[in-house]
């Protein structure tokens, strides 16, 4: 037997709805519910913390303007910051498939905020002759520049403290790494070939060298994302609020979060694109390039143990194979590359959207906030867990060392003594008879023993210009 929820009668604009009894929202919520039976998805912790934010902030300067009685404002505030805290994310029902500029959202935050804040004053939930959700949350601001404003902040956010910490971290794996194995020689591999000799540990530096620029990137990203459109309210023109509301909003906020977040110089555009957000997303999505490249070639590496290339010993941290024993697969690592594929995925998904802005107005903002806060979070997530589950674990075998003597591009030392024509004639030689590029030079050339152990060391190999200690 169902048994139905105890209902309560809410108002709106146009009349009225049913609300569950229980709930912090109303009426417009409701409909909003009723309207996009979409899908499960909504939107993040991270957004409705930054958007509760801003109505607090809001609510403390729409107070010492004398626009917000004392009593009203000192609930609102309270009501604010607790669903900042998440006290009320339960509440948070509208689907993100929702209208375009995510009004319903905002107003789900003003009505949640607004009976949350009627209750501490002692009324009746849905009373908006003692707190209404439009005239003293939503006051001197709109949806239009409420969401905008908050999809920037909450990403601001993440890369703050979740995404550059992880980067941060695998940074420094890797660079221990490099460190580690730079005394580990090993054929350098490109169009899946052999080549000249390289460390292992220069492997890794490059690997390293991809996540110092992914970090440089991200600083372009906050940067773009810190002028937010607060202020433009409808249609960026600001009208329904005071001048210099939204800068003195945003210093409040600036405070409270620890960092610098500014009104736009240009809300026109602030508001009817999603241009620094395009642009954050394919920086994100460039990392995701860079931590595809790096899972992979950890892969690779890793194969075998006896019939791939087995230079690297992955760390074992569960079983491969329901039906193969002792099978052990680097899971780490093609978990990130499937988090790599979703962000390159989430990318397009926002491109879309970023063009979809028309006259006044971007039109498809609540998919491009959830898919910006969906890769800030998985890459974060996805760092942090391949650093430690794998890079600060791997170890490097003999594998790699000794398959240097047999590499065919050695020959590319003795070009500049004996011409390229006769370096390539011996490597032909040697591939054919399966004898070493040392063995085949001794034969084919007038180079002493001691030439060709100076000309063919792998360790010289690996510094510009043939020079280098092998000792190094």
């Amino acid at each position: 037997m169902v048994v139905k929820e105890l209902t309560r009668i809410e108002k709106d604009s146009m009349g009225e709805m049913n609300v569950p009894i229980s709930a912090y929202y109303g009426a417009s919520t409701q409909r909003a519910v009723l309207n996009f039976p979409i899908s499960n998805l909504r939107f993040q912790r991270s957004f409705i913390r930054a958007l509760a934010l801003i109505k607090y902030c809001t609510a403390m300067i729409n107070e010492e303007n004398g626009d917000l009685p004392a009593s009203i404002a000192k609930a609102v505030k309270e009501a604010a910051l607790e669903v900042a805290e998440g006290k009320f994310d339960e509440h948070f029902v509208v689907d993100i498939f929702q209208t375009g500029s995510g009004t319903s959202t905002n107003m789900n935050a003003n009505e949640v905020i607004a009976n949350r804040a009627i209750e501490i004053l002692g009324g009746t939930r849905g009373d908006r002759k003692l707190v209404h959700p439009n005239d003293h949350i939503n006051l001197g601001m709109s949806s239009n520049d409420a969401i905008p404003s908050a999809i920037h902040i909450a990403a601001l956010i993440e890369i703050k403290d979740k995404l550059l910490p992880a980067l941060k971290y695998l940074h420094d794996e890797l660079d221990k790494k490099s460190k580690e194995f730079m005394s580990v020689i090993k054929t350098g591999r490109t169009h899946l070939q052999d080549a000249t000799p390289i460390r292992l540990g220069q492997e890794f530096l490059g690997y390293k060298g991809q996540i110092e620029r992914a970090i440089e990137r991200l600083k372009t990203a906050q940067n773009r994302l810190s002028s937010v459109a607060l202020g433009g309210t409808a249609v960026g023109t600001g009208i329904n609020t005071a001048p210099g509301h939204a800068k003195n909003v945003l210093e409040k906020l600036s405070k409270h979060i620890g960092f610098t977040v500014t009104e736009t110089t240009n809300h026109f555009q602030a508001q009817n694109t999603l241009d620094e957000i395009v642009e954050s997303s394919g920086i994100l999505k460039t990392i995701a390039v860079s931590l595809l490249k790096i899972g992979n070639d950890i892969r690779w590496l890793g194969s075998g143990p006896r019939a791939g290339i087995g230079e690297l010993d992955l760390p074992e941290v569960q079983p491969g194979s329901s039906i193969m024993p002792g099978k052990v697969n680097p899971v780490i690592a093609e978990s990130l590359c499937m988090v790599a594929a979703q962000i390159i995925g989430n990318d397009a998904t926002i491109t879309i959207a970023g063009q979809s802005g028309n006259f006044e107005l971007n039109v498809m903002m609540p998919v491009a906030a959830y898919n910006l806060l969906q890769s800030i979070e998985l890459l974060a997530t996805a760092c942090d867990n391949f650093a430690k589950q794998c890079v600060a674990g791997l170890k490097a075998t003999k594998k790699g060392p000794e398959l240097v003597e047999q590499g065919l591009a050695l020959c590319t030392a003795l070009a500049p003594v004996i011409g390229y024509d006769l370096a390539a004639q011996i490597s032909h030689e040697a591939s054919k008879s399966g004898a070493t590029i040392r063995e085949v030079a001794r034969k084919s050339t007038k180079l002493s023993e001691d030439e060709l152990n100076k000309l063919l060391d792998p360790f010289k190999m690996t510094e510009p210009g043939g020079l280098g200690s092998s000792s190094s």
